[in-house]
Protein backbone atom coordinates (compact mmCIF):
# COMPACT_ATOMS: atom_id res chain seq x y z
CA UNK A 1 0.00 0.00 0.00
CA UNK A 2 1.45 3.44 -0.90
CA UNK A 3 2.47 5.89 1.81
CA UNK A 4 -0.16 8.58 2.40
CA UNK A 5 1.50 12.01 2.25
CA UNK A 6 -0.40 15.28 2.76
CA UNK A 7 0.80 18.54 1.23
CA UNK A 8 -0.69 21.73 2.71
CA UNK A 9 -0.84 24.51 0.11
CA UNK A 10 -3.19 27.40 0.88
CA UNK A 11 -2.88 28.78 -2.65
CA UNK A 12 -1.54 27.25 -5.84
CA UNK A 13 1.41 29.57 -6.44
CA UNK A 14 4.12 28.75 -8.98
CA UNK A 15 6.71 27.54 -6.45
CA UNK A 16 4.09 25.50 -4.59
CA UNK A 17 3.08 23.78 -7.81
CA UNK A 18 6.70 22.87 -8.51
CA UNK A 19 7.02 21.21 -5.12
CA UNK A 20 3.72 19.42 -5.66
CA UNK A 21 4.95 18.06 -8.97
CA UNK A 22 8.15 16.94 -7.28
CA UNK A 23 6.21 15.14 -4.56
CA UNK A 24 4.06 13.40 -7.15
CA UNK A 25 7.20 11.82 -8.61
CA UNK A 26 8.09 10.08 -5.34
CA UNK A 27 7.83 6.28 -5.46
CA UNK A 28 5.10 4.49 -3.53
CA UNK A 29 3.32 7.68 -2.41
CA UNK A 30 -0.36 8.62 -2.48
CA UNK A 31 -0.28 12.42 -2.36
CA UNK A 32 -3.28 14.38 -1.07
CA UNK A 33 -3.59 18.15 -0.90
CA UNK A 34 -5.13 20.51 1.66
CA UNK A 35 -5.79 24.03 0.35
CA UNK A 36 -8.00 27.08 0.64
CA UNK A 37 -8.46 27.17 -3.11
CA UNK A 38 -10.78 24.63 -4.74
CA UNK A 39 -9.23 21.67 -6.53
CA UNK A 40 -10.52 23.09 -9.82
CA UNK A 41 -7.86 25.80 -9.61
CA UNK A 42 -5.06 23.26 -9.72
CA UNK A 43 -3.53 22.72 -13.16
CA UNK A 44 -5.17 19.75 -14.84
CA UNK A 45 -2.07 17.56 -14.73
CA UNK A 46 -1.82 17.96 -10.95
CA UNK A 47 -5.56 17.68 -10.36
CA UNK A 48 -5.61 14.38 -12.21
CA UNK A 49 -2.50 13.03 -10.48
CA UNK A 50 -3.17 13.76 -6.79
CA UNK A 51 -4.91 11.02 -4.85
CA UNK A 52 -7.25 13.37 -3.01
CA UNK A 53 -8.00 16.94 -1.95
CA UNK A 54 -9.62 18.67 1.01
CA UNK A 55 -10.56 22.33 1.08
CA UNK A 56 -10.36 24.42 4.27
CA UNK A 57 -11.43 27.98 4.99
CA UNK A 58 -8.18 28.91 6.74
CA UNK A 59 -5.03 26.85 6.20
CA UNK A 60 -3.30 28.72 9.04
CA UNK A 61 -5.77 27.30 11.56
CA UNK A 62 -4.21 24.19 13.17
CA UNK A 63 -7.61 22.67 13.94
CA UNK A 64 -8.70 22.92 10.32
CA UNK A 65 -5.44 21.22 9.31
CA UNK A 66 -6.18 18.45 11.80
CA UNK A 67 -9.76 18.03 10.56
CA UNK A 68 -8.60 17.90 6.95
CA UNK A 69 -6.05 15.18 7.71
CA UNK A 70 -8.61 13.11 9.58
CA UNK A 71 -11.04 13.33 6.67
CA UNK A 72 -8.33 12.32 4.19
CA UNK A 73 -7.17 9.47 6.43
CA UNK A 74 -10.53 7.74 5.97
CA UNK A 75 -9.88 7.24 2.27
CA UNK A 76 -6.10 7.00 2.07
CA UNK A 77 -4.86 5.67 5.39
CA UNK A 78 -2.83 7.22 8.16
CA UNK A 79 -0.48 9.91 6.79
CA UNK A 80 3.24 9.36 7.25
CA UNK A 81 4.10 12.97 6.41
CA UNK A 82 2.28 16.32 6.53
CA UNK A 83 4.38 18.97 4.80
CA UNK A 84 4.23 22.55 3.54
CA UNK A 85 6.75 24.80 1.83
CA UNK A 86 5.16 28.08 2.97
CA UNK A 87 6.88 29.91 5.85
CA UNK A 88 3.61 31.01 7.49
CA UNK A 89 2.37 27.42 7.70
CA UNK A 90 5.25 25.99 9.71
CA UNK A 91 3.86 26.66 13.21
CA UNK A 92 0.19 25.71 12.62
CA UNK A 93 1.29 22.63 10.70
CA UNK A 94 3.67 21.58 13.49
CA UNK A 95 0.81 21.91 15.99
CA UNK A 96 -1.44 19.82 13.75
CA UNK A 97 1.22 17.11 13.36
CA UNK A 98 1.59 16.84 17.12
CA UNK A 99 -2.16 16.43 17.56
CA UNK A 100 -2.19 13.78 14.84
CA UNK A 101 0.94 11.99 16.05
CA UNK A 102 2.85 12.53 12.77
CA UNK A 103 6.64 12.93 12.83
CA UNK A 104 8.10 16.27 11.83
CA UNK A 105 9.38 19.60 13.11
CA UNK A 106 8.06 20.17 16.64
CA UNK A 107 5.86 23.15 17.43
CA UNK A 108 8.53 24.48 19.81
CA UNK A 109 11.18 24.33 17.10
CA UNK A 110 8.77 25.81 14.55
CA UNK A 111 8.21 28.79 16.87
CA UNK A 112 11.98 29.15 17.28
CA UNK A 113 12.30 29.55 13.52
CA UNK A 114 9.15 31.58 12.94
CA UNK A 115 9.37 34.16 15.77
CA UNK A 116 12.45 36.18 14.81
CA UNK A 117 12.88 37.72 18.26
CA UNK A 118 12.65 34.33 19.95
CA UNK A 119 15.03 32.95 17.31
CA UNK A 120 17.71 35.51 18.12
CA UNK A 121 17.28 34.96 21.85
CA UNK A 122 17.95 31.26 21.32
CA UNK A 123 20.92 31.92 19.03
CA UNK A 124 22.56 34.49 21.29
CA UNK A 125 21.98 32.26 24.28
CA UNK A 126 23.92 29.53 22.50
CA UNK A 127 26.73 31.86 21.48
CA UNK A 128 25.78 31.89 17.79
CA UNK A 129 26.70 35.28 16.25
CA UNK A 130 23.71 37.38 15.23
CA UNK A 131 22.67 41.02 15.15
CA UNK A 132 21.65 42.70 18.40
CA UNK A 133 17.89 42.99 18.65
CA UNK A 134 14.93 43.88 20.84
CA UNK A 135 11.20 43.23 20.74
CA UNK A 136 9.73 46.74 20.90
CA UNK A 137 6.21 47.40 22.14
CA UNK A 138 6.42 51.12 22.92
CA UNK A 139 8.07 54.38 21.92
CA UNK A 140 10.26 54.29 25.03
CA UNK A 141 11.57 50.82 24.15
CA UNK A 142 12.33 51.91 20.59
CA UNK A 143 14.29 54.94 21.80
CA UNK A 144 16.14 52.87 24.41
CA UNK A 145 17.24 50.32 21.81
CA UNK A 146 18.49 53.00 19.40
CA UNK A 147 20.39 54.67 22.24
CA UNK A 148 22.10 51.33 22.80
CA UNK A 149 23.05 50.43 19.21
CA UNK A 150 22.71 53.74 17.33
CA UNK A 151 21.30 54.45 13.86
CA UNK A 152 20.59 52.90 11.43
CA UNK A 153 18.30 50.14 12.67
CA UNK A 154 16.16 47.60 10.83
CA UNK A 155 12.52 47.14 11.86
CA UNK A 156 10.45 44.11 10.91
CA UNK A 157 7.51 42.06 12.23
CA UNK A 158 8.60 39.18 14.49
CA UNK A 159 6.84 36.69 12.22
CA UNK A 160 7.76 38.27 8.91
CA UNK A 161 8.65 36.40 5.73
CA UNK A 162 10.30 37.43 2.48
CA UNK A 163 11.18 40.93 3.68
CA UNK A 164 7.55 42.02 4.05
CA UNK A 165 7.01 45.18 6.16
CA UNK A 166 10.75 45.62 6.71
CA UNK A 167 12.20 49.12 7.05
CA UNK A 168 15.52 50.83 7.75
CA UNK A 169 15.51 53.86 10.03
CA UNK A 170 18.53 56.11 9.52
CA UNK A 171 17.81 59.14 11.70
CA UNK A 172 15.45 60.42 14.43
CA UNK A 173 12.96 61.74 11.87
CA UNK A 174 12.67 58.28 10.35
CA UNK A 175 11.90 56.88 13.80
CA UNK A 176 9.26 59.55 14.45
CA UNK A 177 7.62 58.86 11.09
CA UNK A 178 7.63 55.12 11.70
CA UNK A 179 6.18 55.50 15.21
CA UNK A 180 3.38 57.72 13.91
CA UNK A 181 2.48 55.23 11.18
CA UNK A 182 2.81 51.94 13.05
CA UNK A 183 2.63 52.82 16.76
CA UNK A 184 3.93 49.59 18.38
CA UNK A 185 2.26 48.25 21.51
CA UNK A 186 2.80 45.19 23.73
CA UNK A 187 0.08 43.30 21.84
CA UNK A 188 1.63 44.17 18.45
CA UNK A 189 5.38 44.57 18.98
CA UNK A 190 8.00 45.01 16.29
CA UNK A 191 11.47 43.55 16.06
CA UNK A 192 14.28 46.13 16.09
CA UNK A 193 17.73 45.01 14.93
CA UNK A 194 21.05 46.77 14.61
CA UNK A 195 21.93 47.41 10.99
CA UNK A 196 24.81 45.12 10.05
CA UNK A 197 27.14 46.55 7.42
CA UNK A 198 28.71 44.03 5.09
CA UNK A 199 27.95 41.63 2.26
CA UNK A 200 24.79 39.55 2.61
CA UNK A 201 24.65 35.85 1.84
CA UNK A 202 22.47 32.80 2.33
CA UNK A 203 23.27 29.41 3.84
CA UNK A 204 20.94 26.62 2.73
CA UNK A 205 21.47 23.31 4.48
CA UNK A 206 20.01 19.85 5.03
CA UNK A 207 19.84 18.00 8.35
CA UNK A 208 18.94 14.31 8.65
CA UNK A 209 18.25 12.94 12.13
CA UNK A 210 20.13 15.85 13.67
CA UNK A 211 23.23 15.52 11.49
CA UNK A 212 24.31 18.04 8.81
CA UNK A 213 24.63 16.31 5.44
CA UNK A 214 24.83 19.15 2.89
CA UNK A 215 24.97 22.92 2.52
CA UNK A 216 25.02 25.65 -0.10
CA UNK A 217 26.23 29.25 0.08
CA UNK A 218 25.17 32.16 -2.11
CA UNK A 219 25.53 35.92 -2.23
CA UNK A 220 22.98 38.72 -2.69
CA UNK A 221 23.94 41.64 -4.94
CA UNK A 222 22.89 44.03 -3.41
CA UNK A 223 21.21 43.16 -0.09
CA UNK A 224 17.45 42.41 0.04
CA UNK A 225 16.85 45.40 2.32
CA UNK A 226 18.40 47.78 -0.21
CA UNK A 227 16.18 46.20 -2.85
CA UNK A 228 13.09 46.70 -0.69
CA UNK A 229 13.94 50.35 -0.13
CA UNK A 230 14.55 51.10 -3.83
CA UNK A 231 11.80 49.84 -6.12
CA UNK A 232 13.91 50.52 -9.20
CA UNK A 233 16.84 48.27 -8.27
CA UNK A 234 17.28 45.10 -10.29
CA UNK A 235 19.22 42.63 -8.20
CA UNK A 236 21.00 39.29 -8.38
CA UNK A 237 21.75 36.14 -6.44
CA UNK A 238 25.00 34.32 -7.18
CA UNK A 239 25.81 30.71 -6.27
CA UNK A 240 29.60 30.35 -6.69
CA UNK A 241 30.71 26.97 -7.94
CA UNK A 242 33.41 26.55 -5.26
CA UNK A 243 32.34 27.12 -1.66
CA UNK A 244 35.00 24.92 -0.06
CA UNK A 245 37.39 27.70 0.99
CA UNK A 246 38.26 28.58 4.60
CA UNK A 247 36.52 31.95 4.24
CA UNK A 248 33.25 30.05 4.64
CA UNK A 249 34.30 28.07 7.72
CA UNK A 250 32.68 30.55 10.18
CA UNK A 251 29.23 30.27 8.58
CA UNK A 252 29.50 26.52 8.20
CA UNK A 253 30.11 26.21 11.92
CA UNK A 254 27.57 28.84 12.98
CA UNK A 255 24.91 27.73 10.49
CA UNK A 256 24.98 24.12 11.60
CA UNK A 257 24.96 25.11 15.27
CA UNK A 258 22.01 27.47 14.63
CA UNK A 259 19.96 24.66 13.11
CA UNK A 260 20.81 22.42 16.06
CA UNK A 261 19.90 24.85 18.84
CA UNK A 262 16.72 25.99 17.08
CA UNK A 263 15.58 22.38 16.92
CA UNK A 264 15.81 21.22 13.31
CA UNK A 265 16.20 17.43 13.21
CA UNK A 266 15.37 16.54 9.60
CA UNK A 267 14.71 19.16 6.98
CA UNK A 268 15.98 21.90 4.67
CA UNK A 269 16.63 25.35 6.12
CA UNK A 270 17.30 28.73 4.52
CA UNK A 271 19.48 31.18 6.44
CA UNK A 272 20.45 34.77 5.70
CA UNK A 273 23.75 36.05 7.09
CA UNK A 274 26.26 38.89 6.79
CA UNK A 275 30.01 39.02 6.45
CA UNK A 276 31.21 42.21 8.12
CA UNK A 277 34.18 44.26 6.94
CA UNK A 278 36.10 42.82 9.90
CA UNK A 279 35.55 39.32 8.54
CA UNK A 280 33.21 38.38 11.38
CA UNK A 281 29.76 37.04 10.53
CA UNK A 282 26.27 37.68 11.86
CA UNK A 283 23.19 35.58 11.22
CA UNK A 284 20.11 37.57 10.27
CA UNK A 285 17.35 34.94 10.27
CA UNK A 286 16.57 31.31 9.45
CA UNK A 287 13.55 29.54 7.99
CA UNK A 288 12.92 25.81 8.45
CA UNK A 289 11.55 25.32 4.94
CA UNK A 290 12.73 25.47 1.34
CA UNK A 291 13.98 28.85 0.14
CA UNK A 292 11.86 31.11 -2.04
CA UNK A 293 12.79 33.67 -4.72
CA UNK A 294 13.85 30.95 -7.19
CA UNK A 295 16.57 29.67 -4.82
CA UNK A 296 15.33 26.09 -5.17
CA UNK A 297 15.54 26.53 -8.94
CA UNK A 298 19.09 27.87 -8.66
CA UNK A 299 20.11 24.99 -6.42
CA UNK A 300 18.68 22.58 -8.98
CA UNK A 301 20.67 24.10 -11.84
CA UNK A 302 23.92 24.41 -9.85
CA UNK A 303 23.83 20.74 -8.81
CA UNK A 304 21.99 19.11 -11.72
CA UNK A 305 19.46 17.81 -9.17
CA UNK A 306 15.74 18.57 -8.91
CA UNK A 307 15.39 20.16 -5.47
CA UNK A 308 11.63 20.39 -5.98
CA UNK A 309 11.67 16.59 -5.76
CA UNK A 310 14.61 16.23 -3.35
CA UNK A 311 12.88 18.20 -0.59
CA UNK A 312 9.64 16.14 -0.55
CA UNK A 313 11.79 12.99 -0.69
CA UNK A 314 13.70 14.24 2.37
CA UNK A 315 10.46 14.95 4.23
CA UNK A 316 8.90 11.57 3.45
CA UNK A 317 11.85 9.18 3.52
CA UNK A 318 14.32 11.12 5.74
CA UNK A 319 16.97 10.61 3.07
CA UNK A 320 19.13 13.05 1.12
CA UNK A 321 21.89 12.16 -1.32
CA UNK A 322 24.30 15.15 -1.16
CA UNK A 323 24.80 16.43 -4.73
CA UNK A 324 28.03 17.79 -6.17
CA UNK A 325 28.10 21.46 -7.21
CA UNK A 326 28.70 21.14 -10.95
CA UNK A 327 28.14 24.77 -11.94
CA UNK A 328 27.99 28.33 -10.77
CA UNK A 329 24.47 29.68 -11.15
CA UNK A 330 22.69 32.96 -10.64
CA UNK A 331 19.43 34.81 -11.06
CA UNK A 332 18.89 38.36 -12.26
CA UNK A 333 15.59 39.74 -10.91
CA UNK A 334 13.85 42.13 -13.28
CA UNK A 335 11.89 45.05 -11.80
CA UNK A 336 9.82 47.77 -13.42
CA UNK A 337 10.75 51.43 -13.29
CA UNK A 338 7.96 53.95 -12.97
CA UNK A 339 4.30 53.44 -12.12
CA UNK A 340 1.44 51.56 -13.67
CA UNK A 341 1.44 48.47 -15.87
CA UNK A 342 4.28 47.15 -17.98
CA UNK A 343 4.65 49.24 -21.13
CA UNK A 344 7.68 47.59 -22.72
CA UNK A 345 10.95 45.77 -21.99
CA UNK A 346 14.19 47.22 -23.34
CA UNK A 347 17.40 45.25 -23.83
CA UNK A 348 16.08 41.70 -24.23
CA UNK A 349 17.59 41.23 -27.71
CA UNK A 350 21.00 42.40 -26.53
CA UNK A 351 20.94 40.08 -23.53
CA UNK A 352 19.85 37.18 -25.71
CA UNK A 353 22.68 37.85 -28.16
CA UNK A 354 25.36 38.15 -25.49
CA UNK A 355 24.27 35.58 -22.90
CA UNK A 356 21.67 33.36 -24.54
CA UNK A 357 24.05 30.37 -24.54
CA UNK A 358 24.19 30.29 -20.73
CA UNK A 359 20.57 31.25 -19.97
CA UNK A 360 18.78 28.15 -18.64
CA UNK A 361 15.45 29.63 -17.56
CA UNK A 362 13.63 32.94 -17.80
CA UNK A 363 10.30 34.43 -16.87
CA UNK A 364 9.80 37.87 -18.34
CA UNK A 365 6.97 40.32 -17.75
CA UNK A 366 4.52 40.87 -20.59
CA UNK A 367 2.94 44.06 -21.87
CA UNK A 368 0.02 45.18 -19.72
CA UNK A 369 1.11 43.15 -16.71
CA UNK A 370 0.63 44.93 -13.35
CA UNK A 371 3.84 45.50 -11.39
CA UNK A 372 4.73 43.01 -8.69
CA UNK A 373 4.49 44.05 -5.04
CA UNK A 374 7.23 41.56 -4.14
CA UNK A 375 10.95 42.20 -3.84
CA UNK A 376 11.38 39.30 -6.28
CA UNK A 377 10.29 41.67 -9.03
CA UNK A 378 8.38 41.25 -12.26
CA UNK A 379 10.50 38.47 -13.75
CA UNK A 380 13.87 36.76 -13.67
CA UNK A 381 16.64 35.36 -15.86
CA UNK A 382 18.72 32.40 -14.63
CA UNK A 383 22.19 31.65 -15.99
CA UNK A 384 24.72 28.94 -15.25
CA UNK A 385 28.28 28.12 -16.30
CA UNK A 386 31.20 26.15 -14.82
CA UNK A 387 33.12 29.42 -14.30
CA UNK A 388 31.83 31.62 -11.45
CA UNK A 389 33.32 34.78 -12.98
CA UNK A 390 31.36 34.19 -16.18
CA UNK A 391 28.10 33.91 -14.25
CA UNK A 392 28.80 36.96 -12.10
CA UNK A 393 29.69 39.11 -15.09
CA UNK A 394 26.57 37.96 -16.97
CA UNK A 395 24.30 38.82 -14.04
CA UNK A 396 25.74 42.30 -13.66
CA UNK A 397 25.48 42.95 -17.39
CA UNK A 398 21.90 41.67 -17.54
CA UNK A 399 20.57 43.91 -14.75
CA UNK A 400 22.34 46.93 -16.23
CA UNK A 401 21.03 46.21 -19.75
CA UNK A 402 17.38 45.22 -19.29
CA UNK A 403 14.89 47.92 -18.41
CA UNK A 404 11.20 47.33 -17.72
CA UNK A 405 9.21 50.51 -18.36
CA UNK A 406 5.88 51.04 -16.62
CA UNK A 407 3.12 53.49 -17.48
Amino acid sequence: MPHHVIFAAPFFMDATLRFLRGALRLPNVALTVVSQEPAERMPADLRNAVAGHWRVDDALDPQQLVDAAQHLEVGFGRPVSYMAALEQLQVPLAIAREVLGIDGLSSQAARNFRDKSRMKDVLRGAGVPCARHALVGSRAQAIAFIEQVGFPVVVKPPDGAGGKSTFRLDRPQDLDNWLQQYSPNPQRPSLFEEFVRGTEHSFDSVMVDGKPVWHSISRYMPSPLEVLENAWIQWCVLLPRDISGPEYDPIREAGIEANRVLGLKTGLSHMEWFRKASGDIAISEVGARPPGAQFSTLLSYAHDVDFYRAWPHLMVYREFDPPIREYAAGAAYIRGQGRGRVKRIVGIDEVQHRFGSIVVEAKLPHEGQPPSDSYEGDGYIIVRHPDTDVVQDALQQIVSTIRVELQ
